[in-house]
């Protein structure tokens, strides 16, 4: 469901190691308003099939050569005894495992390959978290490691755009650009390499209308003293580089875009989109310690009638705005995210749970209240 319009709401958690976060939560608000396997092939038969291989001689003594030849010194094959035999079991059982968790093996193979398929694009709210993943530690090869996010999309093909049609003032070719347009703004505020690196957001600002005076009041603020209210992180992922660094040139994403006629027959799109990102301190030796900082934000903003509200083309108002964060920093904003490194990654036994891949509830639900500290149950 999306919060009331003219909500904004900010919940943010971070601390721990990567199975475990703990750190200080707030939570602010503030208001912004526009001013107007099949029957006919059963597991045994597949077996069989692969039981009746057989071997020629030749064909068995490479086989043999090949497993078990390794390290030997140099001279004429040693005798293969049972080499056929042992293929046909080795064959079989490999058979036996496709069939019953076909799923399960094409991951035990694919590891955490970046050109492995991602799943399918969310098009609407899950129904659960995505499940456990064997806990490793991430590395700079491979930053997604043990996470949900390995198999996720990179970019801005994980942000699934529905198909347009006519709504309020627009036809179904300005929905359709107006979505688009949409994509970018996330993509210039949450996956730009030079505003990720602690540039001005300069792209995506012009895209806010110009004429929506609360908005322009908090960005203002927001780049000279960022507060509780005036959080530059509400809307853009920012890091400092002289603490913390991108790993790699990968951010893993997955959320959607959705639309309806919003008031005065406006174009009222909301993203809800998580971002992944891996860091390490600036600083780092050899042993670098790789953090993920992950961001879930929920955006609604409205593509207004020129004629019933002062605005200018090509850009949007916004409606309302939060965000979930984990390992983020919890401290007072700065206008960057802050991953905690080493002993700053502590355990809070006593903080609430919370589970930075799951997209099954509402932006902020379940988070913790006040200033209790927040427990990542996974990076």
């Amino acid at each position: 469901m999306s919060p009331p319009e003219g909500d904004s709401t900010q919940a943010r958690t971070s601390g721990g190691g990567s199975a475990r976060v703990s750190g200080k939560h707030r939570t602010g608000t503030d208001r912004y308003r526009r001013e107007e396997l099949p029957a006919e092939d059963p597991i045994t038969e597949r077996i069989e099939a692969a039981s009746a291989v057989e071997l020629t001689p030749d064909q068995s003594t490479a086989y043999c050569r090949t497993v078990g030849g390794r390290g030997r010194a140099a001279g004429p094959p040693a005798p293969c005894v049972g080499s056929t035999s042992t293929f046909r079991w080795l064959l079989a059982s490999l058979v036996l495992l496709v069939a019953l968790a076909p799923g399960r093996t094409v991951d035990l193979f694919a590891g955490d390959d970046p050109d492995s398929p991602p799943p399918a694009a969310e098009t609407a709210r899950p129904t659960q978290a995505p499940p456990a993943e064997a806990v490793q530690r991430p590395t700079v090869q491979e930053p997604f490691r043990g996470s949900p996010a390995a198999g996720w999309a990179s970019g801005a093909a994980g942000i699934s755009v529905p198909k347009a049609g006519a709504v309020g003032w627009m036809s179904a070719a300005e929905v359709e650009r107006a979505l688009a347009r949409s994509r970018d703004f996330l993509v210039g505020s949450g996956l730009d390499r030079e505003v990720l690196r602690g540039a001005r957001p300069e792209k995506a600002i012009a895209q806010i209308n110009p004429h929506q005076k609360d908005v322009q009041d908090l960005l203002k603020t927001a780049f000279r003293t960022p507060s509780e209210k005036k959080d530059l992180l509400l809307l853009f992922s920012r890091f400092q580089p002289s603490r913390t660094h991108l790993v790699g040139d990968v951010v893993k994403t997955r959320g959607r875009l959705t639309y309806r006629e919003g008031e005065r027959g406006a174009l009222q799109v909301t993203a809800d989109v998580t971002f992944v990102y891996p860091v390490t301190h600036a600083h780092a030796g050899g042993d670098d310690e790789i953090v993920r900082t992950i961001v879930r934000r929920e955006l609604i903003l409205s593509w207004d009638n020129p004629d019933k509200v002062i605005t200018e083309p090509g850009t949007f108002s916004i409606v309302s705005y939060k965000y979930d964060m984990t390992s983020g920093g919890c401290g007072a904003p700065t206008g960057y995210f802050t991953p905690p490194f080493g002993p700053d990654r502590r355990a809070d036994e006593a903080g609430t749970e919370v589970d930075p891949y799951d997209r099954s509830a509402p932006v902020g639900q379940g988070e913790p209240v006040g200033d209790e500290c927040g427990r990542a149950t996974r990076s």
